[in-house]
């Protein structure tokens, strides 16, 4: 098992920035796969950004291309998300996942989650 818990989240305008962490415990954190999705209200979960275990790769949804970084440490076992630029839409509740393989973007194939953050993006 891998426990999840995500921090950094708040209100902030937009054009602003943020950064999330998300602090995982429980199994060999640097062997899985991290990732951030989101979920607006009355909306489905989705795609954020990925990165693999080692740091090397990282994935992107194109929303958010060019104006958020995925991160980590896996010495800390914590991994973050750098928001710059931030609009409105990026209006979302925002959760760390974790998985024992690579990275993909959909969210059933991920097998751990943490319980969400807020950021709210005032226009």
């Amino acid at each position: 098992q891998v426990q999840l818990v995500e921090s950094g989240g708040g209100l902030v305008q937009a054009g602003g920035s943020l950064r999330l962490s998300c602090a995982a415990s429980g199994r060999t954190f640097s062997r899985n796969a991290m990732g951030w999705f989101r979920q607006a209200s009355g909306k489905e979960r989705e795609f954020v950004a990925a990165v693999s275990w080692s740091g090397d790769v990282t994935y992107y949804a194109d929303s958010v291309k060019g104006r958020f970084t995925i991160s980590r440490e896996n010495a800390k076992g914590t991994v973050y998300l750098q928001m710059n630029i931030l609009k409105p839409e990026d209006t979302a509740v925002y959760y760390c996942a974790a998985r024992d393989f690579g990275i993909v973007t959909s969210a059933q194939r991920w097998d751990y989650w943490g319980q969400g953050t807020q950021v709210t993006v005032s226009s």
